[in-house]
């Protein structure tokens, strides 16, 4: 054995010593003699406590002079109050704007992201960094601006990116001007190609030349499309033609770079076989080719890489991660159809990415060239990232690009490059071609993300660039290039807007600096007045004046940052002063202390008069504690009248407890069996659950007088028939005891209720048991009753623990009523069923309100001052009631016949709760309850299949043979329980009403999960089988174990109320491969067929568990093959920019005038709609019997 001290109880706080035999002694003394001394005042208040140095992890409740707790150590903090960390009091007033403030007007601005828009932020970027196009947006007249909504709003928000003082700029105005849908993702170059058309449209009204055509000068080609006849070589009338395009479509499957890709789409088609051409020249079809020509570039070339492709096997879409090579510059002159020897170089100005796998989904972020500094910026909606000389940077965040290296211009960047050249540009003069053995050094860039990229023209006069598209320069008419300030080409409208803008943020951030230094140096005076304060609270003599305060305002006094008014009203009795019993509540608080609480509180209620009396308003305050709070009580306030009557109080208890201990041993002879010669009494062993209520009757020491639970000593062995029910019953158990015992639990029940004779009846050990009841048992009954005691034993051993944990934990001011309402309701408290008669009144309550209190009752410990009560009984009761008929709104609860017992079959899950009538009396008069409103209720048996149950028992012996038949009639008989009849009676029209609303509710669901199963057998598994039939009832209560059960091969499917039994067959038929026709789909036992109805008009509910078999009665095919038919479509259509203004014919100066339509529609509305034009679901819900 090893010596080391035991640590177990190292951490425990160990209990002072009461000294309660003292206490004892001397409420005796007064009780007897009627005086009280000052010693004895010193003593019961405890003057003579020591006091703490701040020693105590916690406060003392038992010490008036125990100061500790109050406030956390010095570098201490806590949750809330005064004491919270100062970045938590900080982060309370809000964001910081200033953290928004811009660097500097070199980086750019960014764009909010409002849901899914990061498609045309990065649009809008590109824009805005192009410098030409922000300039002839910006030049529109004043009157063009205001006609033209969506122009003006672009006017604004390039303004705003220009010069504004914030980080990032808001384009809330921007996208509601179009009507987009800020929660759809969107193509980018879809917006694109229909921004340009849209702003074409209203650039047209501005008579400054070069805004009304900076869009086609700026980003307009021109490409034809060219058939030629093999055999005359003539070529067709349409080649001529001229189309007008903003981006070339790249394709990038099975290709690595931009030649390639390039080369790809100018390549010539073999028209050849049955894709011959017609010929108007040879009169017949003769093999041509077609191919695509360039015959006009932009300024500004767009490059749409055709990443997203369709697959027909799936019928979806999927994007291609391949990398792909482009170079920093290209020379387009020799993919024009017109072959000229000038070069047309084209310098890499932004990179459009597309961040994820999936194509309706991802994320969009543009890397844009500034063409004045030549740095590199990512436009991540508000983040803008500098990203130095390079496109992607050393940093980036997309890691799927990269920079390759050097390599000739017009080589693949698959291929090695020949030999080794310097990274400048060739020096070339005008624009020529360069010769066979003159190649520049070409930086060339590999992207897997790249959807699009920009390209803008180098333009070169006589051997000196111009000012390239989107630098500082501006570009005139005549070729000269100017410099423009920042703000010089801003309008005097747009400037005053966005100066107004920056100054309102200005004045944000001082505003919150000033509100952030205020509140921070309020915080520092006040800890610093708490903690001066607290350290002179104690008394530091016994000569030494003092003053009581109640501990409840101490402590909210000392945490929070604006201190009330003085309130000692708590630690008050009737008489006006203090009394013993609110010791533990209160502190002995030094003369000093309380003069320095007092002035500045009052200082406080000045202050508040001075406010009143500039509102010319008078304050009438009853009393003149009011004032500056209070009451003072002092040394000389210990109410006399109190203490007596706690002295009495204690010596009645002591008493009664001296009695109660007289009868110890007699109690513990009878719990083991020794009972003494002489008269002998039955006493129920339910009374005190199981041996439990009458050891606990001998060790209790806190109850000083009968209580409630003192009652009833025979009411669980007394039987209808008012004799002594049989032992073998279900709660019939019963002990002996002697008679003085018997007389003194007697005189205690009596005394709590003096006329109850039911739970008070007198069985002495001669007495017989009831022959009626004697017949109702049977000897299987008794078997299974022992079976169930046992279990019962167990539950009802840790619930008592459980209840004296509570006890010990619970806080001393409402430690009483607790434990009242405790021992008065013991059955409601520990969720134990009644057992309920015929003939007798019960009452029904809310169940949500019986759970509420019984948390509130059993709450102890930390978490009995954040347990709410429960709400007003009377407000619990009328909610129960229709406003129309005050008929009863929710129907009685169902019973159960169980071993010749009525119980209530499900109290756990029920709404409403069958309480006794004892019960609710008591409950009206601790909860504000009206005991005539209340819903009555009586138990109706004559339905019931008791008769027949009970000639079966008496006809039938019980066998061998006949066993079975009688399991199967008590099993019948079970399940065919009495009713209940409440007054008021039950509503069934606003019932009906009601529960059709509810169901039509859930039946209008969306974009919600439904589990199918593939069973590849003729039989289901029983667990798919229970798991699919379990789900019938739309208010069935799931457990644990059946939410995490997982159905083998099964799929989760994305539903509506409204997808059709063909749109599900469809996602089944391609998620398992099983044909429609072949699909047997099916709802627990039953099968749910009919192509055209929907699932709502299945009644198939979010979550349910359906499960489809394989007839294989039909061929296998391609799902491809049914998609082609126009019936219907598996998948619902990508809307796109439909409803947006972007493809809508109406003029753009109506849009802002007349709003968007909403389009919501209440659920009144809906269930009306229901009623007239979907009559077929109505019918199915009324044939299912799923509502009245």
């Amino acid at each position: 054995m090893s010596n080391r001290p035991s640590t177990r109880n190292k951490n425990k706080r160990q209990r002072p010593d009461n000294n309660a035999e003292v206490i004892s002694e001397l409420y005796r003394k007064i009780h007897l003699s009627g005086e009280v001394t000052k010693d004895d005042i010193k003593q019961l208040y405890m003057f003579g406590k020591p006091v703490c140095n701040q020693g105590c992890r916690i406060n003392t409740k038992d010490n008036p002079n125990c100061f500790c707790g109050l406030i956390p150590p010095p570098n201490g903090n806590r949750k809330s109050g005064l004491w919270q960390k100062t970045s938590e009091i900080v982060s309370s007033l809000g964001p910081d704007p200033s953290k928004d403030l811009r660097d500097s007007f070199d980086t750019p601005a960014g764009l909010t992201n409002l849901g899914a828009t990061c498609y045309a932020n990065s649009i809008l970027q590109f824009l805005y960094m192009n410098k030409p196009f922000r300039e002839g947006v910006l030049s529109v007249e004043p009157d063009v601006l205001a006609k033209q909504p969506v122009l003006g709003q672009l006017a604004r928000l390039f303004a705003q990116l220009h010069t504004s003082k914030m980080a990032f700029v808001d384009s809330a105005p921007f996208i509601e001007a179009l009507a987009l849908d800020n929660g759809i993702q969107q193509d980018s170059h879809e917006f694109l190609t229909l921004l340009f058309s849209l702003l074409e449209q209203c650039l047209s009204y501005s008579k400054v030349s070069k805004a009304r055509t900076v869009v086609q000068d700026l980003f307009r080609g021109g490409v034809s499309h060219v058939t030629k006849c093999s055999k005359c070589g003539n070529q067709s009338e349409a080649s001529s033609n001229v189309e007008d395009f903003y981006g070339v479509e790249l394709n990038v499957k099975g290709l690595k770079s931009l030649d390639e890709s390039l080369d790809d789409y100018l390549s010539v088609e073999e028209l050849q076989g049955d894709n011959q051409y017609f010929c108007y020249s040879c009169a017949t079809r003769v093999n041509a080719t077609r191919s695509i020509r360039l015959q006009s570039l932009p300024p500004v070339l767009i490059f749409q890489l055709k990443r997203c492709v369709f697959l027909p096997n799936t019928t979806t879409k999927k994007k291609i991660t391949s990398a792909f090579c482009f170079p920093g510059e290209v020379d387009m002159a020799r993919w024009l159809s017109d072959q000229s020897k000038s070069k047309l170089i084209y310098d890499l100005s932004a990179v459009l990415i597309h961040k994820g796998s999936a194509v309706n989904s991802g994320h969009y972020v543009a890397h844009i060239k500034d063409q004045d500094t030549g740095l590199w910026w990512e436009f991540d909606d508000e983040i803008v990232s500098d990203m130095g000389q390079h496109p992607f940077g050393g940093n980036s965040s997309n890691v799927a690009a990269k920079s390759l290296q050097n390599i000739p211009a017009g080589q693949s960047c698959f291929s090695e490059p020949d030999g080794v050249v310097n990274g400048n540009h060739v020096n070339t003069s005008g624009l020529h071609a360069s010769s066979p053995e003159t190649t520049s050094n070409v930086q060339t860039f590999s992207s897997s993300d790249a959807y699009m990229l920009m390209y803008c023209l180098r333009h070169q006069t006589n051997g000196h660039r111009k000012a390239q598209l989107g630098s500082g320069g501006g570009i005139l008419k005549d070729g000269n290039s100017i410099s423009l300030q920042t703000d010089a080409y801003l309008p005097s409208h747009l400037m005053k807007e966005v100066n107004e803008l920056n100054k309102s943020y200005l004045e944000s951030c001082q505003q919150y600096k000033t509100k952030k230094e205020a509140k921070l140096a309020l915080i520092a005076e006040r800890r610093q007045e708490v903690r001066s304060v607290i350290s002179e609270a104690s008394v530091q003599s016994s000569v030494e004046s003092f003053w009581w305060i109640s501990v409840d305002w101490l402590r909210q006094w000392a945490d929070t940052i604006t201190p009330t008014i003085i309130d000692n009203t708590p630690i008050q009795c009737l008489h006006g002063k203090v009394p013993v019993s609110k010791i533990s509540s209160m502190k002995r608080l030094s003369a000093k202390a309380w003069n320095t609480i007092s002035s500045k509180v009052m200082n406080l209620v000045e202050t508040f008069h001075a406010i009143a009396e500039c509102l010319w308003e008078s304050i009438a305050l009853d009393g003149w504690y009011l004032y500056k709070g209070g009451p003072e009580l002092g040394e000389d306030d210990c109410c006399i009248v109190c203490l007596k009557e706690t002295a009495c109080a204690a010596v009645s208890a002591d008493s009664y407890r001296d009695g109660r201990t007289s009868m110890r041993e007699l109690a513990e002879a009878a719990l083991a069996g020794k009972c003494p010669d002489g008269p002998l009494y039955y006493v129920s062993k339910a009374w005190y659950s199981l041996n439990r209520r009458l050891s606990q009757w001998v060790r209790r020491r806190n109850i000083d007088s009968p209580c409630e639970a003192d009652t009833g000593p025979t009411a669980s062995i007394r039987c209808p028939h008012g004799a002594l029910m049989p032992e073998q019953a279900a709660g019939a158990r019963r002990a002996l005891i002697p008679e003085i015992l018997w007389v003194f639990i007697f005189n205690s029940a009596n005394e709590v209720k003096p006329d109850d004779t039911v739970g008070c009846s007198v069985f002495a050990s001669d007495s017989e048991t009831c022959s009626q009841c004697c017949i109702d048992l049977s000897e299987v009954t008794c078997m299974e009753d022992n079976l169930r005691l046992s279990k019962y034993l167990f539950r009802e051993r840790v619930i008592m623990f459980c209840f004296i944990w509570f006890l010990l934990t619970q806080p001393s001011t409402c430690r009483d009523f607790k434990l009242k309402q405790r021992q008065s309701h013991e059955k409601l408290a520990i969720g134990k069923s009644i057992p309920l008669f015929p003939r007798n009144k019960y009452y029904l309550l809310p169940t949500s309100w019986l759970s509420k209190w019984r948390c509130y009752i059993m709450a102890g410990g930390k978490n009995a001052s954040s347990t709410a009560e429960p709400d007003n009984l009377n407000s619990a009761i009328e909610s129960l009631k229709c406003e129309q008929h005050s008929r009863l709104l929710r129907r009685p609860p169902d019973l159960m016949r169980k071993r010749g017992a009525i119980l209530q079959k499900a109290p756990s899950v029920d709404e409403l709760t069958i309480i006794t009538e004892n019960d609710w009396t008591s409950f009206c008069k601790d909860w504000n309850g009206i005991e005539e409103k209340g819903i009555s209720a009586e138990i109706d048996s004559t339905n019931s299949a008791e008769d027949c149950l009970l000639g079966t028992l008496e006809e039938m012996p019980i066998t061998e043979e006949n066993v079975n038949s009688l399991d199967d009639a008590n099993g019948e008989t079970e399940s065919q329980g009495p009713i209940i009849k409440t007054y008021p009676e039950v509503c069934e029209d606003c019932i009906g009403e009601r529960e059709s609303f509810e169901l039509v509710r859930k039946l209008n669901y969306c974009n919600e999960d439904i589990c199918i199963c593939f069973v590849r057998g003729k039989e289901p598994p029983k667990y798919i089988l229970e798991g699919s039939a379990n789900i019938l009832e739309p208010n069935r209560r799931i457990s644990k174990r059946s939410r995490r059960t997982s159905y083998g091969n099964s799929v989760n499917l994305n539903v509506s109320g409204s997808t059709t039994l063909y749109e599900l067959k469809m996602m089944i038929w391609q998620s398992f491969g099983i044909v429609k026709e072949n699909q047997i789909l099916h709802k627990g036992s039953k099968i749910v067929d009919g192509e055209t109805a929907t699932l709502a008009d299945m009644c198939i509910f979010p979550g349910d568990v359906l499960w489809v078999t394989d007839s294989e009665i039909h061929e296998n095919r391609d799902i491809a093959e049914e998609l082609s038919d126009t019936k219907m479509e598996v998948q619902q259509s990508e809307g796109g920019f439909r409803g947006t203004l972007l493809t809508s014919n109406i003029p753009p100066t109506q849009v802002m005038s007349q709003g968007r339509l909403a389009s919501y529609v209440n659920l009144e509305t809906l269930v009306e709609d229901l009623r007239h034009a979907r009559c077929h679901l109505w019918a199915r819900l009324l044939k299912s019997n799923l509502f009245t």
